[in-house]
């Protein structure tokens, strides 16, 4: 009776396990996310600042929170849109513009529409290619892990608008 009972409770273990290595898929989602922080109609809205992030080169201590287009192309107004960036960055640089990423691409179209990725990590913005990690992320994309890479894409520097080409590698 205790072998049974025994059995079962292993069965039952092996069925919560996480997929396998051969039973994974990598998938390389390539998207431009918009970080619109300018006009009437912002995708990014600051909710929190240091004392001193007026007075920082780096706007240390700002906090944004995003909501900001993904599409399948570099333009905004002519791209489709694949779905949102939602979360928050904060500026976490002191004498380097970094920011700290926290944020989900939710997909609202195409075949992962109702999924979505969680991103996390360090933005040296004016660095080339930055790299941060995938740290989860639900439905078919569900036990992920990952790292996306960062690009900018085009920058105004008298707005602070945006648009980084985001190069996301799955395993799922």
């Amino acid at each position: 009776m205790a072998s049974a009972a025994l059995f079962f409770v292993l069965l039952a273990l092996a069925t919560m396990l996480p997929q396998t290595a051969s039973s994974e898929k990598e998938t390389h989602l390539k998207v431009y996310w918009h970080d619109v922080v300018s006009g009437p109609n912002p995708t990014s809205v600051p909710v929190a600042r240091a004392a001193t992030t007026n007075t920082s080169k780096t706007a240390f201590g700002v906090v944004m929170v995003i909501d900001n287009p993904l599409t399948e192309g570099g333009s905004l107004n002519s791209s489709r849109l694949m779905g949102r960036a939602q979360g928050t960055y904060i500026a976490a640089g002191k004498d380097q513009l970094a920011l700290l990423m926290l944020m989900n691409f939710v997909f609202t179209a195409g075949e992962y529409n109702g999924s979505s990725v969680a991103i996390m990590g360090r933005n040296a913005v004016f660095t080339e290619v930055r790299e941060m990690a995938v740290v989860g992320g639900t439905g078919v994309f569900r036990w992920a892990r990952g790292y996306a890479q960062a690009r900018t894409h085009t920058l105004d520097l008298k707005t602070g608008d945006a648009t980084v080409e985001y190069n996301v590698f799955v395993m799922h």
